[in-house]
C-alpha cells in the first residue's frame, strides 16, 4: 500500500495535478459511454427475449377442445382474468385452484364457489387429482390430460438462451474497465491516507463480481445481466462512498459480500416451492420480533426510531423485514382468493405498517402498503379492494395527524417544506437546495468523481444521493441509474406472464416494487417533488442494511427469469446446442 500512498501524494503536486485534471476531462466525456454501453448490454437481452408459456398439462373441455395448463397454480373460473376462463353458467367467478407441485403430482381446490367440486362423481374441498381423473365444475366435466414426452422436449428446446442474445462475460469485462479507470479518477480526488480503502474495496468488488460470475457458470447458468446492473449500480455507490466516507468503503464491500450470501441462500430456497413456503412462519415472526426490538431498544436518527446499534455496528431491521414481508406476502397470497389467507396478511400487513408508523419510519410504511396493494390486487383483481385498503390508509393518517401531537408535527413538518424548500433555503429546505444546485452544477457529465461538494451536506450519500450522482458523475449517468431500476421492472412484469408460480410472480412483482419505490421517494425527494423521507437508492446509497436488502430482492426478481438455464432458483437443464431462427 506505499505505492498506492506515493501515487497518491504524487498526484498532489504540481504535475501530478496537471496529469489528473486532463485525464479528469477526458474521463468525463468517456465515461457516460461506457456506462451507456454496460447497461444497454445488460438491458438489451432482457427485454427482447421471447415470452414462451411453458405447458404443464390439457385441460379437455366437453367440446373436445384442449385448454393448456401453463401455470403451477392456475385459477379457474368464469371471469376474464381467471388463468383459464370457463365462459359457462354455473361456473363461478372464481371457481377452483389447480395446483401443481414440484413432484409433478396435481391437486384441485374449491375457493368458495357455489356450484361446488367433484373428482370422479366425489364431491371435494381439495383433492389429489390423477391424469385422466374427471373434474366436475358446477356441473360442467372436465378432464386433466398429461403433456406428451413429445411436447415436453420440444418446449426445453425453444426456451431463450441469455447467452444468444448477449455475451456476459464482455460485458462484465467493460464494467471491470469502467471499474479501474473510476478507481484511476478517484486517486487524483482522495486523500493519500485514503487511498487504500478505496483501492482495496474496488478490488474486492471486481473480485466478487468474477467469482460470482465464474460460480454461475460452474452452475451451468447463463444469464448474468441482472447481475451485472446490480454490480455497476454498486460501483457508483463506492465511488460515492470514497468521495463522502472513505472510512466506510470497507464495511460497504463486506455488506456486498453479505449480499451475495443473501442472494445465493434465497435462490436456493426458491428452488423448491414446498421449502420456501414452509419457512413463511418463521419469517413472519422474525419480520415482527425484530420490528418490535426495534421499537424497544431502537435509536432515533432525524426523527425516526428506526435504527439498532450492537457496540460499533447499526443496522435497520426494516431493511431486512422487507425481505420477511415478500416471503410471506408470497406464501400466503399465491392463493389469495381465499377470504382466510387476505385477512391473514392484510392483519401482517397493518401490524408491519404500525409498527414502523410508531418509529416515524413513513417512508419504509409506504413501501410495505404500496407492495400490499400489489400483491392484493395481482391475485384479486378488485379495485374496491383496493379503493378500501387507500381509504383505510388515509383514515389512519388522520388519526394520527389529529390525536397524536408528537406524530402530528413530524407529519406536519415533514409536509410543510414540501414544495417550499426555496422558501427556507437556510433552515428547512438546506438540503435539498444544496442538492439541486449540486445537481444543476454537474451538468450532463459531472465534475469528475471526487470532486464534487455536496458531501459537506447530511445525508448527501444516502437520502441525497441522486443529487451526489449528478454533481460528480452527470446528469446522464444519474438518470441511467434510474433507468436500469425501471428496466427490471418490465423485465419482470413481461417474465410474470409466463412466470411457472404464481408464488414466483408474486415475489417477483412485490421485490421489484420495493426497488422503484424507493427510487421514485429519493429521486423525486431529492428534487423536492415529493416530502424528503428518508430511502435508500438500491445499490447506490451507503448503507450495509440496504445493500443486504436489495441482493435479497435481487433473488427474488430472477425468480421470475424463464429464459433457460439463467436463474439460480430454478433448476439447470441439460439441453445441446440448436440453431436458432
Amino acid at each position: 500500500m506505499e505505492i498506492v500512498r506515493a501515487i497518491g501524494e504524487f498526484l498532489q503536486s504540481e504535475k501530478g495535478q496537471a496529469m489528473a485534471n486532463v485525464f479528469t476531462t477526458c474521463w468525463r466525456f468517456f465515461a457516460p459511454a461506457i456506462a451507456i454501453l454496460i447497461l444497454w448490454s445488460c438491458i438489451y437481452p432482457l427485454l427482447r427475449f421471447r415470452r414462451e408459456p411453458e405447458t404443464w398439462g390439457w385441460l379437455l373441455m366437453p367440446d373436445g377442445r384442449q385448454v393448456p395448463v401453463t401455470h403451477w397454480e392456475s385459477i379457474i373460473g368464469r371471469a376474464k382474468n381467471s388463468d383459464i376462463s370457463i365462459n359457462f353458467p354455473t361456473v363461478s367467478r372464481s371457481h377452483a385452484v389447480l395446483t401443481r407441485f414440484d413432484d409433478g403430482s396435481w391437486s384441485i381446490t374449491d375457493i368458495g364457489s357455489r356450484g361446488a367440486v367433484s373428482v370422479n362423481g366425489t364431491p371435494v374441498s381439495v383433492c389429489a387429482v390423477n391424469y385422466g381423473d374427471t373434474i366436475s365444475l358446477g356441473g360442467l366435466e372436465i378432464k386433466l390430460l398429461p403433456v406428451t414426452a413429445q411436447e415436453m422436449e420440444n418446449q426445453r428446446y425453444s426456451r431463450t438462451r441469455p447467452n444468444q442474445v448477449s455475451i456476459p462475460w464482455l460485458t462484465l469485462l467493460l464494467l471491470t474497465v469502467f471499474q479501474g479507470l473510476t478507481l484511476c479518477q478517484l486517486f487524483t480526488s482522495c486523500e493519500p491516507k485514503e487511498l487504500s480503502s478505496v483501492v482495496l474495496a474496488f478490488t474486492a468488488l471486481v473480485g466478487l463480481q468474477w467469482v460470482l460470475y465464474f460460480l454461475l457458470r460452474l452452475m451451468r447458468r447463463t444469464g448474468f445481466e441482472v447481475e451485472t446492473i446490480a454490480f455497476f449500480l454498486c460501483t457508483i455507490g463506492l465511488s460515492v462512498i470514497a468521495s463522502s466516507a472513505p472510512k466506510d468503503m470497507i464495511k460497504q464491500t463486506i455488506c456486498i459480500f453479505g449480499g451475495i450470501v443473501i442472494y445465493f441462500i434465497i435462490s436456493w430456497s426458491l428452488r423448491d416451492l414446498s421449502r420456501a413456503k414452509s419457512v413463511r412462519y418463521m419469517a413472519a415472526v422474525a419480520g415482527v420480533l425484530l420490528l418490535l426490538v426495534n421499537l424497544l431498544i431502537g435509536q432515533e436518527i432525524n426523527g425516526a426510531r428506526n435504527w439498532i446499534a450492537i457496540g460499533p455496528m447499526s443496522f435497520q431491521p426494516s431493511e431486512i423485514v422487507k425481505l420477511c414481508f415478500i416471503l410471506v406476502g408470497a406464501s400466503t397470497m399465491d392463493r389469495i382468493v381465499t377470504k382466510r389467507n387476505l385477512i391473514s396478511f392484510i392483519a401482517y400487513t397493518v401490524l408491519m405498517c404500525g409498527c414502523l408508523a410508531l418509529m416515524k419510519d413513513f417512508g419504509a410504511a409506504l413501501i410495505f402498503f404500496v407492495t400490499f396493494l400489489v400483491i392484493a390486487f395481482m391475485r384479486s383483481g378488485s379495485f374496491a379492494t383496493i379503493a378500501l385498503a387507500v381509504m383505510s390508509l388515509v383514515f389512519a393518517v388522520l388519526i394520527l395527524i389529529m390525536y397524536f401531537e408528537d406524530y402530528s408535527g413530524y407529519i406536519q413538518r415533514r409536509f410543510s417544506v414540501w414544495g417550499n424548500v426555496w422558501d427556507d433555503p437556510y433552515n428547512m429546505g438546506y438540503q435539498q437546495v444544496r442538492a439541486m444546485m449540486c445537481l444543476a452544477s454537474g451538468g450532463l457529465l459531472g465534475l469528475g468523481a471526487g470532486n464534487g461538494w455536496l458531501h459537506h451536506v447530511a445525508a448527501a450519500d444516502t437520502d441525497l444521493v441522486f443529487a451526489f450522482v449528478g454533481e460528480e458523475w452527470g446528469l446522464l449517468i444519474a438518470i441511467a441509474c434510474v433507468l436500469a431500476i425501471a428496466a427490471l421492472s418490465v423485465f419482470v412484469f413481461r417474465s410474470c406472464v409466463v412466470a411457472r408460480s404464481s408464488f414466483y410472480t408474486i415475489a417477483a412483482c412485490s421485490a421489484v416494487t420495493v426497488l422503484l419505490m424507493q427510487s421514485i421517494l429519493n429521486v423525486f425527494g431529492t428534487m423536492d417533488l415529493l416530502p424528503l423521507t428518508g430511502v435508500t437508492l438500491p445499490f447506490v446509497s451507503n448503507g450495509g442494511s440496504s445493500m443486504l436488502c436489495c441482493w435479497g430482492l435481487l433473488a427474488f426478481i430472477k425468480s421470475v427469469d424463464t429464459r433457460q438455464n439463467a436463474s439460480v432458483a430454478v433448476k439447470a437443464v441439460d439441453v445441446e446446442e440448436v440453431e436458432y431462427e
